[in-house]
């Protein structure tokens, strides 16, 4: 089955760490764009980071994770992933990872403009990041 899928979400402290994990299953990530996105309730989904495919490596991230989060790629593992750092409360929210193989768009106009699912070839069921005292 084609899908991606997410993993490493959680409970913790304000000013701990997470590590997203986005695995694609029966398809290769490497030549796709892959972006992460989060939706707190009663909030829009928002773009938080995307990059590039292999042959580009382009990143971009939201304002509010600058500093913070850092997005990888790890082709022998076909493996996306999202580092969170000092974590903030403003941070809990549903993350979803999404795979686009033809980026039409600036990897900052994808990530800030491109926030629902039938815009991309794949897209994860989503993992849960709570950050509570």
């Amino acid at each position: 089955q084609l899908q991606l899928v997410e993993s490493g979400g959680g409970l913790v402290q304000p000013g701990g760490s997470l590590r997203l994990s986005c695995a694609g299953s029966g398809f290769s990530l490497d030549h796709y764009a892959i972006g992460w996105f989060r939706q707190a309730p009663g909030k829009e989904r928002e773009g938080v980071s995307c990059l590039s495919s292999s042959s580009d490596g382009e990143t971009y991230y939201a304002d509010s994770v600058k500093g913070r989060f850092s997005i990888s790629r790890d082709n022998a593992k076909n493996t996306v992933y999202l580092q969170m750092n000092s974590l903030k409360p403003e941070d809990t929210a549903v993350y979803h990872c999404a795979a686009l193989e033809t980026q039409w768009l600036s990897i900052e106009a994808m990530c800030e403009t491109m926030v629902v699912p039938y815009e991309y070839d794949y897209w994860g069921q989503g993992t849960q990041v709570t950050v509570s005292s």
